[in-house]
């Protein structure tokens, strides 16, 4: 039995795997997921620390606020490679070098579709048409950047001696990295290592490039085919935070990097990666997408770490090695014996965020402290997960324009239930009072009263975030317009008031995405 996180593998070079997060990017395509400039800076900068070696932080052709993005990520971090995604036009790959131009380290990355059915149905070119257009946007691409990555739009379902010639085509023309992405989810582990070890072996000048996996989750299986392209020679790993992404999202990061790092035993590659933020990260992108985190997700779940069966828990006595392969601590989910209520101070309300993997700024420490302590005195014991709760639902609402600032609802047996709320649009107040067919229905009608629209009410999720009647409620919204998605989350012990915020973050998000135009739809975006 081996001890937990038994991290053997070597520390060569060439056995090192570089983390290419792309959370920004394909994460954010995800239907509902949105990121303000702000968060994404934030988030940035969170990855930088945890030493992610490449962040994809947009796609700055997509609209002026990828391009802002990408724009200010780039003159802000320095240790990370930042990354701005294009297509296989002029146009785009310009954009995204202005993006960078101020990058300390910049990388384009551009893609063109390769398989039969992408190039009939929605390029309409020849074989020879895609090779030149690899030559032609790579060599561009090259002159604007020395790091260029270029990507096989679905890969997994192209003809294998195309692909060797497209492979070709972009490494002559000037890539340094080659993505072979599992577009739609459909491969299978030891068919996608054939895949990288065909190429690698028959592929001029393959031996001075970087492979590099991207692969959806479709079938459940983006990890293990990511790690099965490293087993055959990949060296870059292409993730998101949380396994977010297109439909069933992309490889989640910390399920890969663990996997590395626990069993050095069968996969001798070693990352850069600090792995006591991962939990920090995890957490800050479900605040900010308003997507929650399953409680029994790997790594990051609620109860990843989690022990109730008897058997386990007196095995966990005895050694915690039995029945754990990996420490809470070794992700950023370190224990503490601190207990919070309303006589805790700053200074322990701080080193509690801290080993529940949050780091704020003053500010938002300030503002969370005042927070917990308006908690406090609603509630008796504070949980962790209270403060969990709290504090993502802070950093959820933070760049919302239009915020919840008072609301009082008349219900019981005896109708209408009347709501009576006001509101602040950028810093403006705004006061509505509506009737409804229930407390939560009245509450949603004066919001529609405040702040007009036409979305519908996809979901509506409550459930509380711990146990006993002075419980927090955690509301989840889903608001859907036009085909566009938006999510809304909020914690508060009123289940009315939380109902209210995450509605309203909810709309939120959805003007945030309104905002954003979608690239043409002549070559899809997703990988």
């Amino acid at each position: 039995m081996t001890s937990p996180v038994s991290d053997t593998a070597p520390r060569s070079e060439k056995d090192r795997v570089i983390v290419f997060d792309t959370t920004m990017r394909d994460g954010e395509q995800s239907p509902g997921a949105s990121m303000s400039l702000e968060e994404k800076i934030e988030l940035a900068k969170i990855l930088e620390e945890m030493r992610v070696d490449v962040i994809e932080a947009g796609f700055p052709i997509a609209s002026n606020g990828d391009f802002e993005a990408v724009k200010a990520i780039a003159e802000i971090v320095t240790e990370s490679t930042i990354c701005g995604l294009a297509r296989a036009g002029i146009a785009d790959i310009e954009r995204a070098g202005e993006a960078l131009k101020k990058a300390k380290r910049g990388r384009i990355h551009t893609f063109l579709s390769t398989s039969p059915s992408h190039r009939d149905h929605i390029l309409r070119a020849s074989q020879e048409d895609i090779l030149n257009m690899i030559t032609g946007s790579v060599t561009h691409a090259r002159n604007l950047c020395d790091d260029v990555e270029w990507s096989a739009q679905d890969a997994t379902r192209t003809e294998q001696d195309f692909l060797r010639r497209c492979v070709e085509a972009a490494i002559k023309a000037g890539a340094r990295t080659i993505n072979i992405p599992d577009t739609v989810g459909y491969t299978y582990p030891s068919e996608y290592a054939e895949v990288f070890a065909d190429l690698i072996a028959n592929v001029p000048g393959a031996d001075e490039v970087i492979f590099s996996t991207h692969c959806h989750n479709d079938l459940g299986l983006a990890v293990a085919n990511s790690l099965a392209g490293v087993q055959a020679g990949a060296r870059q790993v292409e993730v998101a935070v949380n396994g977010i992404g297109e439909r069933a999202g992309n490889a989640a990061l910390e399920e890969i990097v663990m996997a590395l790092k626990v069993r050095g035993d069968r996969l001798p590659y070693h990352t850069r990666i600090e792995t006591q933020h991962i939990t920090r990260a995890s957490r800050y992108v479900s605040a900010i997408t308003g997507f929650p985190v399953q409680f029994n997700k790997a790594i990051v779940g609620k109860n990843a770490f989690a022990h109730e069966s008897g058997i386990h828990q007196d095995g966990m006595l005895k050694d915690r090695g039995t029945y754990e392969i990996m420490t809470p601590e070794s992700v950023g989910q370190g224990s503490s014996n601190l207990v919070m209520g309303k006589h805790s101070g700053r200074h322990a309300f701080r080193e509690k965020l801290k080993a529940l993997g949050y780091e704020l700024g003053q500010n938002a420490l300030n503002e969370a402290f005042q927070r917990f302590k308006d908690l406090a005195d609603k509630k008796k014991h504070v949980f962790d997960d209270d403060l969990v709760a709290l504090v993502d639902d802070a950093l959820a609402s933070q760049a919302d324009r239009v915020q919840v600032k008072h609301l009082r609802v008349i219900a019981g047996t005896e109708g209408p239930q009347e709501a009576f709320l006001t509101v602040t649009i950028d810093g403006a107040e705004k006061s509505a009072n509506a009737t409804g067919d229930g407390p939560v229905d009245a509450v949603f009608n004066a919001i529609h009263e405040v702040v007009p629209h036409e979305a519908i009410l996809r979901l509506f999720q409550v459930h509380a975030v711990t146990e006993g009647t002075d419980a927090q409620a955690q509301v989840s919204v889903r608001l859907e317009e036009d085909g566009r998605i938006a999510t809304g989350q909020a914690a508060d012990t009123d289940t009315l008031t939380a109902s209210a915020k995450a509605y309203v973050n909810a709309l939120n998000n959805l003007f945030a995405r309104k905002e954003k135009t979608a690239p043409d739809a002549r070559v899809a975006s997703g990988f």
